[in-house]
């Protein structure tokens, strides 16, 4: 029999399957013609075979949602009764909800964690057998959960469709080696062979609260969240990465470190940044601010709110409401008896900047002689983020983006966005992120509310890769991505810990200068119409304030730290002589504080150690005879004997060339 195997021909017996066909055992599915499937999928003829290892992205899906399998079959063993809810794979794990009468407790994890190691080393197969809907119903009767998909079935399933998809309902049977059936679950599948390929690399970490499919108005299930690797070093490692996170989580940090809150009295979602925060962030936009200067960038400024018709025009209220604060109605004016004399107008906050930009740029004629014309504000903004989705400063809704509108010509813009991307990357860097990968948002050529010729979006895409290859980095697609307004490139920045987090994106927009009619006089004395190039670099300040917390652990570089250099006497007589040595870094804008507290010299060390201050300088007798000082790192270690001229040098060296110490 005729088949393709991994595109090229190749000759199988009639009647073979994935386990005839691959010896290798880190072969643990089929993507058979686009579709995945079991190992044990029997092959037709003319069938275009792809191997599915269990490293790759699909094999460890499939080896997770094989280990949510286990975990539902061990609950429902150790807890009766306990119905199944869903449980499909997520990024690095899985879970599975569960409807039972009391909330599982972490001496409960650890039960159900050992009842699967038992299961697992049992050597269960996963056997798949598709059903029509009565045999589902027969199958999942006492299933409440189960039954209710099988209605919904390709309709609107949500988060359901790793249980049922669309077509052929099928469940999955986990059956014992002597060919009794263990446990069953309405699913489509695919799944590993058996339980012992799911190995020792798993373990539950937590459990928490959650509505049936997502909806707040649905009964409250029990979750239980669990990871899986293909081995317990993968495992193992990912658990250290975990606790890492949670080390250097900015949320807990904010706090260590006095850097910024939440109050209740404010609302979710914004902050108040205190005055150590205030510094840092201060820095951050001073030294942002000075770099945009020296590009050509024009500083602009924007009212927090304005009324609804710009949002009208632009589109946002038309593609990003649910998104925007509810409007606030002004300017309405009555008679003295109440009556409306004149209707009022609703007032939003601003969820963007670019449409104020864009009537800056229309409030006189243009020339081409001005292009490109790059405006640049720290703009705030409010965006009415879902409470489930607030997450420290790195989703507010409040927020300052780092906002920048170029306006080009067509024939400007490779030039200008290779010079947009440079600079952006040399800021970055600047701040301390130095690993690097792109991503390139194409439009979806089957979607037809894409605006702009077909023409200016090939030239569109092809310039954006074109610039994006000049940079040396690697590029990964992103198709159907696009913005209906044009295509982007994503800059993809990884932390001191290897996380990914999408810093800047660089934009192209068609649309917006059609919509408010922009125009500018080219040399030909005819009017053209501009393009315009959306670049954020942060985000938000907010954001990437939360992201260097993060990749830095607190430890920020003396350039950024909000106290760079303190000073501890080792008995108060000489505290004077310390806060000589502080006047005379002062004027040169070095953050420096003498600690003349009460504390033993110890303690204040121990102190200023946790609060993570870049250089502690020590001076006793010996120091102020010597006109000397002992010098003190973050990580413990200290040197003595360093003149005060070799003192202030280094200091001044460190917070100059942006040095992490």
């Amino acid at each position: 029999m005729d088949i393709k195997l991994s595109g090229q021909p190749h000759q199988v017996s009639e009647g073979a399957d994935g386990f005839k066909l691959f010896e290798d055992r880190s072969v643990v599915a089929l993507r058979v013609n686009g579709e995945l499937k079991d190992l044990s999928y029997q092959l037709a003829p003319g069938d275009d075979v792809m191997p599915v290892t269990i490293d790759s992205e699909d094999g460890l899906a499939i080896l997770r949602h094989s280990t949510a399998h286990v975990m539902a079959q061990a609950v429902q063993e150790l807890f009766d009764p306990a119905k199944l809810g869903i449980g499909p794979p997520i990024k690095d794990g899985f879970y599975f909800d569960f409807d039972v009468p009391e909330a599982f407790k972490p001496e409960d994890l650890k039960r159900i964690e050992k009842r699967m190691k038992e299961l697992v080393g049992k050597s269960q197969r996963f056997v798949r057998r598709e059903v029509s809907d009565s045999e589902a119903r027969e199958a999942m009767a006492d299933e409440p959960y189960k039954l209710e998909l099988i209605g919904l079935k390709s309709s609107d399933v949500g988060e359901g469709a790793a249980e049922v998809g669309e077509g052929t309902l099928s469940i999955y049977e986990n059956v014992n080696p002597d060919g009794s059936v263990a446990w069953r679950d309405l699913c489509r599948g695919p799944h590993l062979p058996n339980t012992r390929s799911i190995g020792k690399g798993f373990s539950l970490t937590r459990s928490a609260a959650a509505y049936w499919r997502g909806n707040e108005n649905n009964k409250q299930l029990q979750r239980i969240y669990g990871t899986a690797w293909p081995t317990q070093e993968q495992h193992d490692e990912h658990l250290q990465r975990l606790e890492e996170a949670a080390r250097r989580d900015h949320r807990k940090l904010g706090v260590e470190l006095d850097l910024f809150s939440f109050p209740d009295e404010i609302g979710s979602g914004l902050a108040v940044f205190h005055p150590k925060g205030g510094i840092l962030r201060r820095v951050m936009e001073d030294y942002s601010r000075k770099r945009h200067e020296e590009a050509g960038y024009e500083f602009v400024y924007s009212p927090h709110i304005t009324k609804s018709n710009l949002f009208e025009t632009s589109g946002h209220l038309q593609w990003y409401s649910d998104g925007m604060f509810p409007p606030m109605k002004l300017d309405s004016e009555f008679d003295e008896s109440g009556a409306l004399k004149k209707s009022g107008a609703d007032y939003y906050l601003k969820p963007m900047n670019c449409p104020f930009h864009i009537l800056i740029f229309r409030s006189r004629a243009r020339s081409y002689r001005e292009l490109p014309l790059r405006m640049f504000e720290f703009g705030s903004v409010y965006r009415y983020e879902k409470s489930g989705v607030l997450h420290g400063l790195t989703r507010v809704r409040g927020m300052t983006q780092d906002d920048a509108h170029l306006f080009v010509t067509e024939e400007q813009m490779e030039q200008e966005l290779t010079s947009v991307l440079e600079f952006v990357l040399g800021l970055l860097r600047d701040y301390g992120l130095n690993d690097f990968y792109l991503e390139l948002s194409t439009r979806d050529p089957e979607n037809p509310k894409f605006v702009g010729s077909d023409a200016l979006w090939e030239k569109a895409t092809n310039t954006l890769a074109k610039v994006a290859e000049k940079s040396k980095l690697n590029l990964f697609p992103d198709p159907g991505g696009a913005a209906f307004y044009g295509p982007k490139i994503s800059v993809q920045a990884r932390d001191a810990i290897g996380r990914t987090w999408q810093m800047s994106t660089i934009q192209l927009d068609f649309n917006l200068p059609e919509r408010f009619d922009l125009e500018y006089i080219g040399s030909d004395g005819e009017r053209h119409r501009p393009i315009m190039i959306h670049r954020a670099l942060f985000g938000s300040i907010e954001r990437f304030f939360g992201v260097l917390t993060e990749h830095y652990a607190g430890h920020f570089p003396p350039w950024l730290a909000p106290v760079q250099v303190v000073g501890v006497p080792i008995a108060d007589e000489f505290a004077d002589y310390l806060e000589q040595f502080a006047a005379e870094l002062r004027p040169h804008s070095v953050r420096i504080e003498v600690d003349r507290s009460d504390n033993r010299m110890q303690k204040k060390i121990r102190d200023h150690t946790l609060a993570k201050v870049p250089f502690i300088v020590i001076a006793g007798a010996r120091d102020v005879e010597q006109g000397t000082v002992a010098f003190r790192f973050r990580d413990g270690s200290q040197e003595n004997d360093l003149t005060l001229e070799e003192a202030k040098a280094r200091i001044l060296s460190a917070i100059a060339n942006k040095e992490q110490v």
